[in-house]
Parts: structure tokens; C-alpha cells; sequence
């Protein structure tokens, strides 16, 4: 007797925009709005079909404007829906930029709590798609540098579907990265099952993935440190470096704000050497928190200095040059190869 599967091939776009679909079915207070998002589906097609199914008022195109978006979503929020926007591409939300720090990230401190805001801030961002300026930019830093707001970056398929239905249900604001060129990444997914965890009790019943890293490959004698767009990369790195005899274990960080310090640091102290690997440029980045963190917690276990793998400290390059600027497989395994193995 064979075994029923019900898994389901789905790329990272469908995974999010199914998760929206399913939020909006579950609960009447979740809105979609943003440029484009409505008949048209987004310019990635992640809202494809939600106006069509769920109507104009819970799915709607906005002016071009990310500061009205963004100040109607605080709104929307404080008056008891859960708004989730759109920012079209990650430097096209620097505009609303001043809403986000000033009014999103601070409201339930300035009402001592009594005021929340159940929001998605949803931004494509980083590289590898041969956008031009202002369409690649890897933004992070600026959101987890702000106090009061909960930053995530999926970076596998399932956990575009189940941290996108997380971050709806959240009480607070959240800033989720989707990055942009793994949107046509495809994996096996079982989703009436996640569906079915889902419905019978929210993000307990199907697992939280905010605040959680994820070991998403094991090894031995160096640990990978990563998240977002740059986890494929590492785990290409990992294999390229499995091949010829070292053993890089993969840490996907996936929620940058809560930072997961448990995991990986017991990581590191395992393997005694660490990289982190990041789009954004290198200087006073996400990046940089992680190896303070990383050295704080796990000095004694070092046995070389944590280094990085990032963009340079440059405005986004033109698309013939994206290649360069982007962390690499060669660049991931020349970095690995100055942690100090002579003196193991």
C-alpha cells in the first residue's frame, strides 16, 4: 500500500502569496494595499488574485506615495484591522522612512502599551536580479537598528509561507525582507498540512520561526553565518567546501530582530570558527552586530577572529557589476580558508 503525499512544489512567490490568502480568509481585519498590488498582483505577482478574490476594500492599489501608505497603515492599524503593505522595492520605502521610526516603531512605548500596531511592512529587497539603483538595495540595517520593530528575512520556501502568516498575526509592527531573486525558487512544501496547523491554532500549532534560527546544515570545523538571500550562497559554499574535505555548518539566522543568540552560538563554540555572510554593505550593518555578538559570547571558544563576507561599502553597483559586489561562493571560501587552520 503506498503512502499518500500531499506535498506541493511551490516557488517562494506563491509560498507568500498563498500565506496572504490564507490570512485574509482566516481573518476579515487583514487589509493588502500598496502600489500595484491590486488588479495588476504586485510587480512580482505576490498579490496575484486577492482583489479578485477578496475584493477591492481588502486588496487595493495606493498612489505612489510610500508616506501616505505608510501613515494610512498606522491608521488602519490603531483602529483595529492589521494593514500589510507593500513597499514595490526595498529603496523605494526610504520616503516613508519617517513614519516607520517615528510612528510605527514608537507607538505602543509612547501610550505606555495601550496602543498597538498589528502590522506587515512588506519590502522586496537586496540584489541579484540586475536591478538598477534603488531597485537592489539591502536595507536591514536601518530596521534593526530601530528600536520597537520586529525584522525578519525568510529565505526557503517554507518559511516565506509560515513566517508571513507569523508576522500577520504578531501584535507589533514587522518589517518582513523578502528577497527579490529568490522569489522564483521552487521546494516541496507540505501545505495542507501547514494550512491545517494553521487553522487549528495560529503560530503555536504550526511552530514560531520569529526569534529562531536554524541550523540548515550541520558541520564541523566552521560555521556559516547567514540570512536572507545569502543562504543559497552559503550552502553552495558548504558543498563546494564538503568536496574537498571541510566541514562548514549553515546557520540561517531568518529573524534578525529578535536575534537568536542561542543557536548561534552554540554553533560557533562547536566549530571554533565563524563567517557571516550578508548582501548589505559591511560597516555599521547587521553583519557587524553579529560578529560583536558572536565574539562576546564565544571568545573563548575562538580559535580565529570572526570574519565577514559582504557588499562593499559603495552605493549598489550597475547590473554588469552586481556579480562582483554580491558575496560569492570563491569569496565565501577565501574568507574561510584565512581562519587561521595552520594553527588549529
Amino acid at each position: 500500500m503506498t503512502a499518500t503525499t500531499t506535498s506541493t512544489t511551490l516557488t517562494f512567490a506563491k509560498a507568500l502569496n498563498t500565506a496572504l490568502a490564507d490570512e485574509m480568509e482566516a481573518d476579515p481585519t487583514v487589509v493588502v494595499f500598496g502600489e500595484d498590488v491590486g488588479p495588476l498582483g504586485g510587480v512580482f505577482r505576490i498579490t496575484d488574485g486577492l482583489t479578485k478574490r477578496f475584493g477591492e476594500e481588502r486588496c487595493f492599489d495606493t498612489p505612489l506615495a510610500e508616506s501616505g501608505i505608510m501613515g494610512m497603515a498606522v491608521g488602519m492599524a490603531m483602529n483595529g484591522l492589521r494593514p500589510v503593505v507593500e513597499m514595490q522595492f526595498d529603496a523605494f520605502a526610504y520616503p516613508a522612512f519617517e513614519q516607520v521610526v517615528s510612528h510605527v516603531a514608537k507607538m505602543p512605548n509612547r501610550t505606555r502599551g495601550k496602543v498597538k500596531l498589528p502590522m506587515v511592512i512588506r519590502i522586496p529587497y537586496a540584489g541579484g536580479i540586475g536591478g538598477v539603483e534603488h531597485h537592489c538595495d539591502s536595507s536591514e540595517s536601518y530596521y534593526a537598528h530601530t528600536p520597537g520593530l520586529t525584522v525578519v528575512a525568510p529565505a526557503t520556501v517554507q518559511d516565506a509561507y509560515t513566517m508571513l502568516r507569523e508576522s500577520i498575526r504578531h501584535p507589533d509592527p514587522v518589517v518582513f525582507l523578502e528577497p527579490k531573486k529568490l522569489y522564483w525558487s521552487k521546494d516541496e512544501v507540505d501545505l495542507p498540512a501547514l494550512q491545517a496547523r494553521w487553522g487549528a491554532g495560529g503560530a503555536a500549532a504550526a511552530g514560531p520561526r520569529i526569534g529562531r534560527a536554524v541550523v540548515a546544515r550541520e558541520g564541523s570545523d566552521a560555521t556559516l553565518i547567514t540570512y536572507g538571500p545569502s543562504v543559497p550562497t552559503a550552502l553552495q559554499a558548504a558543498e563546494a567546501a564538503a568536496a574537498e574535505g571541510r566541514s562548514l555548518e549553515v546557520i540561517d539566522v531568518r529573524s534578525l530582530v529578535p536575534f537568536d543568540d542561542e543557536t548561534v552560538t552554540a554553533s560557533v563554540r562547536k566549530t571554533g570558527r565563524a563567517v557571516v555572510i550578508a548582501e548589505a554593505p559591511g560597516f555599521a550593518s547587521v553583519a557587524s552586530e553579529i560578529v560583536a555578538r558572536v565574539q562576546e559570547r564565544c571568545f573563548h571558544s575562538l580559535a580565529a577572529p570572526v570574519l565577514r563576507v559582504t557588499g562593499f561599502d559603495i552605493p549598489y553597483p550597475a547590473p554588469k557589476l552586481e556579480q562582483y559586489y554580491l558575496p560569492s561562493v570563491d569569496r565565501i571560501l577565501d574568507t574561510v580558508d584565512e581562519l587561521q587552520w595552520e594553527e588549529a
